[in-house]
């Protein structure tokens, strides 16, 4: 009966704890500006993850209406090498450039730049897999910042 009574109190403070995805689309209609045209140039992974972040707001009209050019790079560091010279340590970088345009007209340029340090492993494909994930979670991480960043323009 105990348990019951448990997973009924559970189940009622978990439905009604108010939790909101942070991209849903109430939270975007409450941003104060909309994209009106992307240009990418660069990385073409990390530009597919930032666009595919940024198309909900390109469908509203809003009173700030940017023009984005984005140019993306990544660059992968070896940071330690072992006694017979194979890397053990590696670091990856990505930059995000975005000028940013209302009107044709500048209005401001920003930069993001993430990085992540990871040990090698040693199976190589498992490797590549591996900085394939991290490349898709710091481009998102950088595109959750330059939405941040949008939303505080004045």
């Amino acid at each position: 009966m105990l348990k019951k009574i448990f997973y009924l109190f559970l189940i009622l403070f978990l439905t009604s704890c108010g939790y909101e995805a942070m991209y849903s689309q109430k939270n975007i209609k409450s941003h104060d500006f909309s994209i009106k045209e992307l240009t990418f140039t660069g990385e073409r992974n990390i530009n597919l993850r930032i666009k595919s972040k940024l198309s909900n707001y390109t469908l509203l009209e809003k009173d700030k209406n940017f023009t984005l050019n984005i140019s993306s790079s990544k660059e992968k560091i070896i940071l330690v090498k072992d006694t017979a010279g194979n890397a053990t340590s590696f670091k990856t970088i990505i930059k995000v450039d975005a000028q940013v345009l209302i009107e044709n007209k500048f209005l401001k340029d920003l930069q993001i730049i993430e990085s992540f340090n990871y040990d090698n492993i040693v199976n190589t494909f498992d490797l590549k897999d591996y900085e394939k994930e991290i490349i898709d979670n710091l481009s998102n991480l950088a595109s959750e910042k330059l939405i941040s960043k949008l939303a505080n323009i004045q």
